[in-house]
């Protein structure tokens, strides 16, 4: 039942100035209340049209950084609770914020951005509900009688970073016998309650601290730190100097000459300064507001010598479940598989990002449409995915033709490509509306998520059906495509190898596909049968349109294959084979370098493996030449980057504006890494059923995955010796697994921990 709001949202009352280059400054909120003893139990509701640091008495309430998080506000705006009770006192108390523009009003968007999409002020909205022993309540809300004062953050930006002024700082200004009579008023703003639901996915936290690998002074006298792995937070610094003196600190991916190379950010400053105080023991420090994507950290105007110790990097993204893991014999494929663990925890900030150092940070719906597999495996992300499709529906319901937006939450942007105007029906991006939720329920079994987004999945697959009309091959005008395809130019990221028609169609079954399956599972018959019917004659139109013969498409492509054999667009056993023979050649033909982009990768290594070319898949894998995954981490990668050039092989940055060095699509080949390499897959939805398929190859001779499924914890682990292989499996309880070794028949296996072997030998015909 929603909660009835008592209280009002409060704004500073003086008149704000445009903001500058760094950004606007955070507001210092306060007021005192007085409460009996006996206090049983208090609880703070709160949230803020901004960014909150909430304080009670001195202390912080709370560890979540960047509260309230960033949702389509219009529609969804999160709130968070607190037990504070043992915050309180007997008497006069004080409570107060930190209050700053993030998501609601700061800049956002690439080509210069926008600022106050969702409004032109911040506003704090609390509201605390004490209940004494003796079963008597007492309510203490935000309203006009708070107070007002510019603190020492002179400005802080999602992008731009945060400057601290120490000497403006206002010690014991949250307690309650600090004299705040030269603070100023506030103002109450409008605001629909109505839009405000409790907190549904898991908050930001602080969730690891990395020293420096390595300090260099640069002749220049600036010092580099190098904290050894590409990451998202901030820095902690230790320092001691005179008051007056300003630290700042500049951040990006990767060197450059020596030096830090910022281009990569565009128009995003990720500069932090402080200005001491000058305390004589020390001081310590770090942003509230704003949070970097870097591996490298350059310092400069640090008094006297920096140490290891004086700086920490602090890691920042939602605090998920960790639920999956996977090793291998080859280190370098351990390593690639770190550097997806740590694409997706640098993106997986309070929504799924495409990038977190650049001037963008957006939640872009084809990149969670194909990595969504592997996130669900490595993390428990169903409640975090489950608020931000609620968030993807909710922009969706703006549009009149049902299209989703390709980027969620919703905001305009100068997109530097030619996009059409309006909400454009994006291939393989707004599909993320029907893929994404039948992802949540093949691994969670959430049969809810199905429920709640049903709407939403048909109205995309309704809207392509009249998109494409009568013969239902679509693709016209701009799309996104096979992004990236590594034939790509650095100045068109969308020139692919594969047609936008061939890429749209396929997709085009498949969602309509996968919409009919949700519609089984819902009990929705007549929709079920609507959706396999159209989903059919979708698939004889790409026949029509794109099959020339057995399994010979007219485009060849690696990715025109992949789609045609991932989602099941050929006839028979032997169109497959064939398909599958000619993927194989072209991959070969390529040395065994990838040919895919965005969408084509996820399924490529998949498409061979079950056409009998395992060994193809892992030449692919393993390839260590440009373009390949192991290029990258031979290139010295420790995330997954958004192009496979990012760097060139001569070690300079790639020219073209689209160069993150932590961007998760690619990533999506752990998937295959952990069902296939490993062997580790749900036959039934939410991991009822368990596929235990391992199909060792590349020269591995070992590998093993874990996942904890919700049921319990699931293994396997395979070895070679002297051509024979060893399986041991592990199965939760209430958990049935299927077994297929290669060279021998399947079996079942109950709950437990069991042992198998079987003779192998690496060939394609065993596969």
């Amino acid at each position: 039942m929603p909660h009835n709001w008592t209280a009002e949202v409060i704004t500073p009352a003086w008149r704000e100035e445009q903001p500058g280059p760094a950004g606007r400054p955070a507001a210092l909120l306060r007021d005192v209340f007085t409460i009996g003893s006996r206090v049983r139990q208090a609880e703070l509701r709160v949230t803020a049209l901004g960014v909150y640091e909430m304080h009670i008495n001195g202390a912080v309430v709370g560890d979540h950084v960047l509260a309230p998080g960033w949702t389509s506000y219009h529609h969804r705006h999160r709130y968070q609770s607190f037990d504070v009770t043992t915050l309180l006192q007997p008497g006069a108390n004080a409570w107060g914020a930190y209050l700053a523009d993030g998501w609601y009003r700061g800049l956002l968007g690439f080509n210069g951005g926008n600022r106050d999409i969702y409004g032109p002020h911040t506003g704090l909205l609390a509201e605390l509900r004490i209940e004494y022993t003796d079963g008597s309540c007492q309510t203490v809300t935000t309203g006009p009688d708070w107070r007002a004062a510019a603190g020492p953050v002179t400005a802080a930006g999602l992008y731009e970073g945060e400057v601290h002024d120490a000497r403006r700082e206002l010690p014991g200004w949250c307690e309650p016998d600090y004299d705040d009579i030269h603070w100023q008023p506030v103002r109450t703003l409008d605001f629909d309650t109505s839009a405000l639901f409790p907190a549904d996915s898991p908050p930001v936290r602080r969730i690891e601290f990395l020293p420096p690998v390595a300090v260099t002074t640069l002749p220049t006298g600036r010092t580099i730190v190098d904290f050894g792995q590409n990451l998202v937070g901030r820095l902690r610094i230790r320092v001691r100097g005179e008051a007056g003196r300003t630290v700042t600190l500049r951040h990006a991916e990767v060197l450059e000459d020596g030096e830090l190379c910022v281009r990569p950010l565009r128009g995003a400053t990720a500069i932090d300064r402080y200005t001491l105080r000058g305390d004589t023991d020390g001081e310590q420090w770090e942003p509230r507001f704003t949070f970097h994507g870097f591996r490298y950290a350059e310092i400069d105007n640090w008094p006297g010598e920096l140490v290891p110790g004086d700086v920490t990097a602090v890691v920042l993204h939602s605090d998920l479940r960790r639920t999956g893991w996977f090793e291998s014999s080859d280190p370098s494929l351990n390593r690639l598989h770190e550097n997806v663990v740590w694409g997706m925890r640098g993106n997986f900030l309070d929504v799924p990002t495409d990038c977190p150092q650049r001037d963008e940070r957006l939640g872009w719906s084809g990149d969670i449409q194909v990595f969504a597999p592997t996130a669900t495996f490595l993390y428990d992300t169903k409640d975090f995915l489950r608020s931000w499709l609620s968030d993807l529906a909710a922009d969706q319901s703006d549009d009149p033709d049902g299209i989703p937006p390709v980027i969620s939450p919703a905001i305009p942007v100068n997109i530097p490509v030619p996009m059409p105007p309006g909400n454009p029906a994006m291939t393989g991006w707004c599909d993320a509306a029907v893929i994404v939720p039948w992802v949540l329920y093949e691994r969670y079994g959430d049969i809810q998520v199905l429920r709640a987004q049903y709407p939403s999945m048909r109205a995309w697959v309704d809207a392509v059906d009249r998109i494409a009309g009568r013969g239902h091959v679509w693709g016209e005008g701009f799309q996104f495509g096979d992004w990236l395809d590594p034939t790509a130019s650095p100045t068109d990221p969308g020139g692919a190898t594969t047609s936008a028609r061939l890429v749209a169609t396929a997709y085009f079954a498949r969602s309509a596909r996968l919409l009919a399956c949700s519609a089984e599972v819902l009990g929705e018959e007549d929709d079920a049968a609507r959706y396999h019917a159209l989903s059919d004659a979708v698939r004889q139109a790409f026949r029509a349109r794109f099959h020339t013969g057995g399994g010979r498409l007219a485009e060849e492509t690696q990715t025109s294959y992949a789609l045609a054999l991932g989602f099941d667009l050929l006839q028979d056993g032997a169109e497959r084979a064939e398909a599958g023979s000619r993927l194989a050649a072209l991959v070969a033909e390529r040395g065994h370098r990838i040919g895919t982009g965005f969408l084509g990768t996820p399924l490529v290594c998949d498409a061979l493996t079950t056409t009998g070319h395992t060994e193809t898949a892992y030449r692919l894998l393993l390839e260590r030449s440009h373009p390949s995954w192991l290029y990258q981490v031979d290139m010295g990668a420790t995330t997954i980057w958004e192009r496979w050039d990012s760097l060139l092989p001569d070690g300079r940055v790639n020219p073209g504006e689209m160069t993150s060095f932590n961007h998760y699509a690619l990533g999506a080949i752990a998937d295959w890494l952990h069902r296939t390499v490993a062997g580790l897959a749900p036959a039934a939805p939410g991991y009822r059923h368990l596929l235990v398929r391992p199909r060792p190859g590349g020269g591995l001779t070992w590998a093993k995955a874990a996942h904890e499924t919700p049921y319990g914890r699931a293994e396997v682990a395979w070895h070679l010796h002297e051509e024979q292989l060893t399986v041991n499996v592990t199965v939760p309880p209430g958990v049935e697994a299927t077994v297929d070794l290669p060279g021998a028949e399947p079996t079942r296996a109950g709950p437990g921990t069991h042992t198998f072997h079987t003779p192998h030998r690496t060939t394609e015909e065993q596969q």
